[in-house]
């Protein structure tokens, strides 16, 4: 497995980032893959090379650049200390609409440069996103960003999906999408709490794409190893998913 860090220069600055790829001379499909609000860790960077050894390019860009560079928190995260809160309000707050659709195009770009398919064009060039808590509205944006790139997205346990009377909801890109999109909610989640989900399936259903949608029982950030409320078996059948669309949308 090659594993290689980089720096992408974006909108507001640099961005480092990770770029994963077995060790295979093919032709592969890529994946753009979002950490959830702790960024890039040991962790995310464990989940991304899980992902790129099924056969995919991965690129895992720290969407919090304009905070700080990786890593953006160190020590413990206690839910509820006033000094992580803090934090999280500070790695989210830059992150605006307008911010986080002009980073996801150079991320999307930046990923499909290092595709061999179609040489020096993006014909036959195949990505998917995933993101993950506050990556799922970032990799849905990318989607709608590169519709022509982007074939497949899946978000795990995303916040804020579904914003009602927010113009800087995620869920309003969709007319933008072509892609096959997968929803895996958390059942306990107030960042995305049922009347969300069923405000986001009333979009989905309007919009008229390719979409699955499930809620699994667990709490928000379950398919995280190091967050508290990871639940393997609700982790797995997840990632089993995440495969499958793949498998099928960009082989």
């Amino acid at each position: 497995m090659m594993e290689k860090d980089l720096e992408l220069t974006v909108p507001d600055g640099t961005s480092d980032a990770v770029l994963f790829r077995p060790d295979e001379g093919r032709s592969l499909p890529g994946v753009l893959f979002i950490p959830d609000i702790w960024g890039i860790r040991p962790t995310m960077r464990e989940m991304a090379r899980r992902v790129a050894a099924e056969g995919y390019t991965v690129l895992m860009p720290n969407p919090f650049y304009r905070t700080s560079a990786s890593p953006v928190f160190t020590g413990e995260r206690m839910p509820g200390d006033p000094a992580v809160m803090k934090r999280m309000e500070e790695l989210w707050t830059p992150l605006t609409p307008e911010n986080v659709d002009r980073d996801v195009a150079v991320y999307v770009d930046a990923l499909a440069s290092h595709l061999d398919a179609g040489a020096e064009s993006s014909a036959g060039k195949k990505i998917g996103t995933v993101g993950f808590c506050i990556g799922g509205g970032i990799a849905l944006r990318a989607a709608a960003a590169r519709p022509e790139l982007v074939k497949a997205m899946v978000s795990l346990h995303g916040g804020g999906l579904y914003r009602e009377n927010d113009p800087g909801s995620p869920h309003l890109v969709l007319p933008a999408v072509k892609a096959r999109l997968y929803f895996g909610h958390a059942s306990e989640d107030r960042s995305m709490d049922a009347d969300a989900i069923a405000g986001l399936t009333r979009a989905l259903e309007a919009w008229g794409g390719r979409y699955e949608s499930e809620v699994y029982a667990a709490r928000h950030g379950w398919t995280v190893p190091d967050n508290p409320a990871y639940t393997q078996g609700e982790a797995e059948r997840a990632y089993s998913k995440l495969v499958e669309i793949y498998r099928e949308s960009l082989g």
